[in-house]
């Protein structure tokens, strides 16, 4: 079996941010035969504006571009803002998106978990996610869902809470896309 590589997207730019650390952590711990990568840089990246994507895309939106196209699968690993996902995945999702049908996200199983202090663990953000990677040509992974309520304590010092995320990581990372679905 040959090394699957996921490259996470994290919704919050926050160094110490909850969402950040699962990231870490799923990268630290990830499946045997999976390499989960980080991207990093996705505050540098501007505002989508076509003007911008012309023959010199700026540097960091190119490079997101081609950190995903280098990726196997992606996974937004995120909280939520005011009921959506943040505006730094939002973004990012639209720079991966273009040029319509081609964009690096095209085609690549997506998958969306993260944690946020409300009772609902960012379930909109994450609806919301997935919404915008399907329209964005990514190949969603629906029934992959951990929206963590992040109340009380460190969820990921709760055993069955990391089991949640590792698991999510695990089939994203094993999906096998039907051949008649393709």
């Amino acid at each position: 079996m040959s090394n699957t590589r996921v490259l996470v997207l994290v919704g919050s730019l926050r160094t110490d941010s909850l969402n950040r650390r699962i990231a870490e952590t799923l990268q630290a711990q990830a499946p045997a035969g999976v390499t989960v990568e980080i991207a990093e840089g996705l505050g540098e990246v501007p505002f989508y504006n076509e003007d911008l994507d012309g023959e010199q895309v700026p540097a960091a939106a190119a490079a997101l571009r081609a950190q995903v196209a280098a990726a196997d699968r992606v996974l937004a690993v995120t909280p939520e803002y005011n009921g959506t996902m943040p505006a730094v995945l939002n973004n990012a999702i639209d720079w991966l998106s273009r040029p319509y049908g081609a964009g690096a996200i095209t085609g690549k199983p997506f998958a969306v978990v993260g944690a946020t202090p409300t009772p609902y663990g960012g379930k909109w953000a994450h609806e919301h996610a997935r919404r915008s990677a399907g329209i964005a040509g990514a190949v969603v992974l629906e029934h992959i869902e951990v929206s963590q309520p992040a109340l009380e304590g460190d969820i990921l010092a709760d055993e069955d809470a990391l089991a949640r995320l590792l698991a999510a990581v695990d089939a994203l990372a094993t999906f096998e896309r039907d051949a008649n679905a393709a």
